[in-house]
């Protein structure tokens, strides 16, 4: 066994490489999403700190991906820029 010595995982000497699948992002259905996709909002959103809504169905372009909980940065029409979570938008 190896140990890393920063944070203490442990592996065996002959396995491969960790699988860089979990730095993808999938939406609600586990579509892969990239930067520049379309995607649908498919649960109504309350806006923190306005009274505005995003309505299930609307569709949102040119996405893109970034770090964090709230992990797609877009601009929504007649809202303007905003952070949502994958998990509430399918691939359109």
């Amino acid at each position: 066994m190896l140990v890393c010595p920063e944070c203490g995982h442990e592996w065996q000497a002959g396995e491969d490489k960790v699988d860089t699948s979990e730095d993808r992002i999938l939406d609600s259905n586990g579509n892969v999403l990239e930067d520049g996709d379309t995607v649908t909002v498919i649960k109504d959103l309350k806006v923190k700190g306005s009274s505005a809504v995003v309505k299930v169905g609307t569709k949102v372009k040119n996405i893109r991906l970034v770090g964090g909980d709230h992990d797609i940065d877009c601009k929504i029409d007649g809202i303007g820029a905003m952070k949502l979570k994958s998990e509430f938008v399918k691939k359109a």
